[in-house]
């Protein structure tokens, strides 16, 4: 005799069965793949205040490597911290930092700038670096941006339909650029698993230094010696130590630490992306890859208390 087929209340349980199985399969590959691409999909970096407040933000690297840019390109330019922290926010409403190649009618990118409205080409605006660039650009001819409050700057550059959105992500723009310009010390880190969508060794840290922060940008501060100013060298300071290690020397001036501070945490920013594995300077040090990945304090010629004008280079070094 033929085998009797399952009841409907037992096909129901094995239905079930196999469909939760199925989301086991899902979830566990998804898991993978966000291990191996360097967690783009859940947060793997976190900025803490300096203030011992306990305002922290959580955020992708893909999301760390935006901001990074944005901050380099702004402080390139000799702005002021609140510039920064107009453009995060504006980012942060616009594509919640990330490059996406999609939005309402032609915008595209970090900021969601628009070809047919004069902001650049579609390959010029999916540049992070030229879209921060013109963004900047626009704010900086707003009158009094500094002063004015952070929705009325970004919706003077932005002419956006929601423009109270923007006020919504003023504390976590406003921590991103306190560690991103360098006022902040040792408050971002990053998981710093290795991602694929760079080549990784000095020359390739070097190049996207030279890339977000601008030739200039990385030349030396001219520095005080017996009242006269040092004349700055005419190439960048960016040394490559081997085909691992690069050393970015931080001249003893005036904020001397923040620009230390500001070029360590674009280092870890760009970790996953880089294949960065350790960042040292003024003390401290993070090495990708640690349970809790944070700035440990450790002991290094030349180097003193976070901020300090003899903190010695920020030291760089890669996987690979």
């Amino acid at each position: 005799m033929p085998e009797s087929s399952p009841s409907p209340k037992r096909r129901g349980r094995l239905l079930r069965s196999g469909a939760a199985f199925m989301v086991l399969l899902a979830v566990a590959g998804y898991l993978a793949v966000q291990y191996v691409t360097g967690g783009t999909g859940t947060p793997g970096c976190d900025v803490v205040s300096g203030k011992g407040d306990g305002a922290r933000y959580e955020f992708t690297p893909e999301q760390a490597v935006n901001a990074a840019t944005i901050a380099a390109v702004g402080t390139g330019r000799g702005l002021p911290e609140r510039a920064v922290t107009i453009a995060l926010a504006t980012a942060l409403q616009e594509s919640g930092l990330r490059n996406i190649a999609h939005g309402d009618r032609d915008s595209l990118g970090l900021f969601q700038q628009r070809p047919s409205q004069g902001w650049g080409t579609e390959k010029e605006i999916q540049d992070p670096i030229y879209s921060a660039g013109i963004f900047y650009e626009h704010l900086v001819k707003v009158r009094g941006y500094t002063e004015l409050p952070l929705t009325v700057a970004a919706q003077r550059v932005q002419r956006s339909g929601y423009p109270e959105a923007y006020a919504k992500h003023e504390p976590d723009a406003t921590l991103l650029a306190a560690a991103l310009t360098g006022r902040s010390a040792a408050t971002l880190t990053c998981e710093g698993r290795p991602g694929a969508t760079r080549a990784a060794g000095a020359d390739s840290v070097r190049d996207a230094l030279l890339r977000d922060f601008g030739r200039d940008a990385l030349q030396p501060a001219a520095a005080e010696v017996s009242g006269e100013k040092a004349t700055p060298s005419p190439t960048p300071s960016v040394i490559k130590e081997d085909d691992r290690t690069v050393v970015l020397p931080v001249p003893a001036a005036k904020n001397s630490g923040e620009r230390g501070w500001q070029l360590a945490h674009w280092a870890v920013a760009n970790a996953s992306d880089l294949h960065i594995k350790r960042v040292s300077y003024a003390g401290r040090e993070w090495i990708a890859g640690n349970t809790d990945s944070q700035w440990r304090a450790v002991t290094a010629p030349g180097s003193s208390a976070a901020g300090g004008s003899a903190a010695g280079p920020v030291r760089i070094v890669t996987s690979r």
